[in-house]
């Protein structure tokens, strides 16, 4: 284990992310809200540390092992956690405790959307784009940690793309170079943030809000502006255009890329994954239209729009809200929340187990019944035309396990501070999948659970947005034997 190399790159990592806090900042000056001294204080600790941790070990060059790979990137996401709940701690406004501060920040930057804070229409500008920004770079951070590190260290969900046969990517990396693949994502990222922004400002929303809502909703965040969510707005235009932009984001980055490279979007529709994607959240729309409908619970119209919206917002994990889903008729809520165990597509900004690995357990699935019937018969699983390797499978139905345990493990350590079976279940799901609003006592937002619930939600946050495996990997003594 390299120790300096790696304090050498956390201190680096620090140093840029206090570059974070003048965004805000400035936007404090402008509108005059009297919190900039709460970010120019976060900054200054936040630079001042990276470059206390760096001094020392500057001039350190060594290659990284795997092993550190792994270390830098929990440090990446935990650490980072931490140092962005400066400013919520600072200001007056919302003044929150450490836990909630920390609860805020985490949830932020892993996209998972739960919040303890209340009366968003009344807090700072400077605040509430903090918020959004912190989910803007936590999207934007999974999607090259994903796409160009992660395949060096020989973890995430790359390994599946080569599988797929009319998939454009038949190598885990994008472009010959990680940092041209970094580049490229980021521009992408990017560009559909400025066109989700403009979008949300022709359709009606202020600039200040079209700016923050396109930031949590390319990096399916589901932060908000207003307490209202984008309820708020009332706005079919502006509904739709939620609706585009979350699917488009939580649909595998690497194929965003190839359409961006050649000009092309059939590839999309030869997909596996993204077909699976797109008929998962075609089904489940219609089947909740059509309860709505059959319940009288909204007009037909207003149904539509509400079952529409609601769906993709849960499914892709975003969070946004137009209705409150957690009280509709019926089985909804549960179907709705089971829904966001899928998530979007692998290495895109949504979280969840990823539709790819769902599909390839339903695939494996479908075979063990065949073999039943054909105990004899050699019936390989297939994306496409292409078979999938028995190692695939295996470390598909390992993640799986894993998570299961993982869900289970973290659901009874939350009946044991307390809570009810229906927050408990929910909170956990919510957090792990990276969701946000769950049910029973956090559908509205999580101020009031205990602290000991809100740190294990945190861990179920990180975990989450790591993939439980990158994380859970530290806690094994063979990681630090040498």
């Amino acid at each position: 284990m390299h120790f300096q190399v790696i304090l050498r790159i956390l201190g680096i990592l620090l140093m840029i992310f206090s570059i974070t806090q003048l965004p805000p900042l400035a936007v404090s000056l402008y509108y005059q809200d009297m919190t900039h001294w709460a970010f120019m204080t976060a900054f200054i600790i936040t630079l001042l540390t990276g470059f206390i941790i760096w001094v020392p070990v500057y001039s350190v060059r060594q290659e990284l092992s795997i092993r550190d790979g792994f270390l830098v990137t929990v440090l990446f996401w935990t650490v980072l956690g931490v140092f962005g709940s400066l400013p919520l701690m600072l200001s007056e406004q919302p003044g929150l405790s450490a836990v909630d501060a920390v609860f805020e920040s985490v949830s932020g930057l892993t996209t998972t959307g739960a919040t303890v804070m209340t009366g968003l229409d009344s807090l700072p500008h400077s605040i509430l784009y903090y918020r959004q920004q912190l989910q803007w770079l936590g999207g934007m951070g999974i999607i090259v940690l994903a796409v160009a590190i992660l395949p060096m260290l020989g973890i995430g969900g790359m390994q599946l793309y080569r599988a797929e046969t009319p998939g454009p990517v038949k190598d885990n990396k994008l472009t010959p170079r990680i940092t041209e693949t970094a580049k490229a994502l980021w521009y992408i990222y990017l560009s559909l943030t400025v066109a989700c922004a403009l979008a949300y400002w022709l359709a009606g929303m202020s600039l200040f809000d079209a700016i923050g809502h396109s930031f949590s909703t390319v990096a399916i965040g589901g932060f908000s502006t207003h307490d209202a969510s984008i309820g708020y707005f009332d706005s079919a235009a502006i509904e739709a255009i939620g609706i585009f932009f979350m699917v488009v984001a939580g649909i595998n980055f690497a194929l965003h890329f190839f359409a961006w490279r050649h000009h092309t979007l059939m590839h999309y529709l030869q997909d596996s994954e993204v077909r699976f994607y797109l008929s998962l959240l075609g089904l489940i729309t219609l089947l909740t239209l059509f309860v709505l409908v059959m319940t009288e619970t909204y007009p037909a119209v207003e149904s539509l729009r509400k079952a529409a919206f609601m769906v993709v917002s849960v499914a892709t994990t975003t969070g946004f809200a137009t209705a409150d889903f957690a009280h509709w008729p019926a089985m909804l809520p549960f179907m709705l929340f089971v829904l966001a165990f899928v998530g979007g597509c692998a290495s895109s900004t949504a979280g969840g187990m990823k539709a790819i690995r769902v599909l390839l357990i339903l695939k494996q699935g479908y075979r063990e019944i065949l073999r039943l019937i054909h105990p004899n018969a050699v019936i390989p699983v297939k994306l496409g035309q292409r078979p999938i390797p028995d190692r695939i499978l295996q470390a598909v139905w390992g993640f799986f396990s894993v998570y299961l345990i993982v869900f289970v493990v973290m659901l009874i350590a939350l009946l044991a501070t307390g809570l009810d079976q229906v927050t408990a279940w929910s909170a956990v799901g919510a957090t792990l999948n990276n969701l946000g609003p769950g049910l029973g006592d956090v559908a509205a937002h999580y101020g009031d659970l205990n602290p000991t619930a809100k740190w294990i939600l945190c861990l179920a946050m990180l975990l989450g947005r790591l993939e439980v495996f990158t994380m859970l990997v530290l806690f094994t003594p063979a990681f630090w034997r040498r």
